[in-house]
């Protein structure tokens, strides 16, 4: 991934590995790298635009350290994709800046998209699947060719988006699908009105949705879709000291509740578990799912847990990378050794350096040596 001009991100590219293990102070800026990737999965989604007018706009998003003459006044962000099933390699980019200096341009805190670009690599030589600069489209044909979309997009929406819906571009449509299977839980509401607390509709559920509305219908399609429950109730046991789920069979709602040794005849529903008890299900939801996504990331997961439920924490996470690509941020120390040993990973140390975001001995290549 490569991420230049988007907060404290002034210059920064990096290689992922299966599982990434970020911690640092606060303020060095280990959320905006968690939101850059976010941003990239916004594009895919079609929300790019609204999910920066959330953060403030573009005047709030962009470096503020200031740009080289040379330099545009835009956020350039980018990811390198492989798709596991085919071996197909891609790389997505996307530019976004200020609205033209004229009458009439559009809303003036809107983030503009400048540029796009889809390059896929089949195992020879690279090349470049779609590109937009501004409104116009070019498309690669079904000839080899590039050829003008019909369409002129709007300056708020990502031609990702706009032909990954179209139907007909079936790389692009691929490429948009697995971008879209990622999963960013940067913490769950816990509070009495929290969709964790709530029993959900009973629909086959086979992720769990970023705010956890539907950890109910999970939980419930692992227990009676997939009929195995083994790492999810090993995960209950040494979380909560020898408790057990308790998930009836769905009819029109799914629900769950939360048996502990010492009142085996009292099943406590979710309203009335603790805010790290119901978290650390959400994240159990979230890890062990019926179909993992190929990219989860988590934003302080060890927030509102006891002590005592971050060595499974870890295992779950563990577990995970087994399937997916993991991003962990977290200021425990006791996560980050629990998951260093279980995953045979070392942390990476976020600082600042001259005022930007970076890792702490990477090389402006993205590596990080040993």
């Amino acid at each position: 991934m490569t991420a230049q001009n988007y907060r404290s991100l002034k210059s920064i590219r990096m290689d992922l590995e299966a599982v990434n293990l970020f911690v640092g102070a606060n303020g060095a800026g280990k959320s905006n790298l968690y939101r850059s990737l976010q941003l990239i999965k916004a594009a895919a989604d079609g929300d790019f635009s609204k999910v920066i007018a959330e953060e403030g706009g573009i005047y709030s998003v962009l470096w503020s350290g200031g740009i080289a003459r040379h330099r545009k006044a835009q956020v350039q962000l980018s990811a390198e994709i492989v798709d596991e099933e085919s071996g197909i390699i891609y790389s997505y980019s996307i530019d976004t800046g200020f609205r033209p200096a004229q009458p009439a341009a559009g809303f003036s805190h809107e983030a503009q998209i400048k540029h796009e670009e889809i390059t896929i690599d089949m195992g020879g030589r690279p090349h470049v699947l779609m590109r937009r600069k501004g409104a116009h489209i070019a498309v690669r044909d079904d000839n080899g060719r590039m050829s003008d979309y019909p369409e002129l997009a709007m300056t708020s929406e990502t031609a990702l988006h706009m032909l990954g819906d179209a139907g007909r571009y079936p790389e692009i449509s691929t490429l948009r699908h697995v971008i879209g299977q990622w999963r960013f839980f940067h913490g769950f509401r816990s509070d009495t009105g929290s969709p964790l607390r709530r029993p959900c509709l009973a629909i086959t559920a086979p992720m769990l949705d970023e705010d956890g509305a539907n950890i109910a219908a999970v939980l419930a399609t692992l227990a009676h879709t997939r009929q195995d429950t083994v790492d999810l109730d090993r995960a209950v046991h040494d979380a909560f000291e020898g408790a057990v789920l308790s998930i009836p069979e769905p009819e029109e709602y799914a629900s769950f509740g939360l048996v502990a040794p010492d009142f085996p005849q009292r099943i406590f529903q979710p309203r009335e578990l603790s805010d790290g008890q119901i978290r650390f299900l959400a994240l159990a939801a979230a890890l062990l799912s019926y179909r993992r996504p190929k990219f989860i990331a988590l934003n302080e997961p060890e927030a509102s847990l006891h002590p005592d439920m971050i060595p499974a924490l870890a295992q779950m996470i563990a577990q995970a990378s087994a399937d997916s690509q993991i991003w962990v941020v977290t200021h425990s120390q006791e996560l980050t050794d629990a998951i260093a040993q279980r995953c045979g990973v070392r942390a990476k140390k976020v600082i600042r350096q001259d005022g930007a975001t970076w890792i702490e001995g990477m090389t402006l290549t993205g590596r990080i040596d040993d």
